[in-house]
C-alpha cells in the first residue's frame, strides 16, 4: 500500500471531454495510470492518477483546465474473492469513508490495484497496517 497523490476534474459529459484530456498530458510527456470518470446529471468529476501529479497540474492549468489534487490510497491486492472485501471491512470497523474506488487486475489469479479515495489517509493507512 502506498499513499498517492491523484488529480480531480469537474468536467462536462460530452464528446471528445476525456480525450482532450489525456492528449494534453500526453503532449506533455505525462502518463495516466489510473483513471475514473463517473457521470452524474451531465458532468462528471474526473479522477486521474499521473506520476507527477503536480506537473500535470501545471499543465492542465496552462490549458485552462482546473484540477484539484486529492491524496489517495493505492493497494496491491491478489486477485480473488473477498480481497476487496477484507479491505472494506477494515475500513468501515475503522469508520473510515470509501468515497472512490478504482481499480484494474491481470486476468484471473494475480494482483489487482485499487485506488482508494478515503475521507481520512492516516486513520486507512493505520486500519490497514500500513
Amino acid at each position: 500500500m502506498r499513499k498517492v497523490t491523484q488529480l480531480a476534474l469537474m468536467m462536462q459529459s460530452k464528446p471528445g471531454v476525456l480525450a482532450t484530456l489525456c492528449a494534453t498530458l500526453a503532449n506533455a510527456g505525462i502518463n495516466v495510470d489510473g483513471v475514473c470518470a463517473p457521470e452524474t446529471a451531465g458532468k462528471g468529476k474526473v479522477r486521474l492518477l499521473v506520476g507527477e501529479a503536480s506537473r500535470a497540474q501545471a499543465v492542465l492549468k496552462q490549458a485552462k483546465l482546473r484540477a484539484g489534487i486529492e491524496e489517495a490510497l493505492a493497494l496491491t491486492l491478489e486477485n480473488r474473492p473477498g480481497s476487496l472485501a477484507e479491505v472494506a471491512g477494515k475500513l468501515a470497523r475503522a469508520k473510515v469513508n470509501i468515497k472512490c474506488a478504482y481499480a484494474t487486475t491481470t486476468g484471473s489469479g494475480g494482483q489487482a490495484t485499487v485506488v482508494l479515495t478515503v475521507s481520512n489517509v492516516a486513520k486507512a493507512m493505520a486500519a490497514l497496517g500500513g
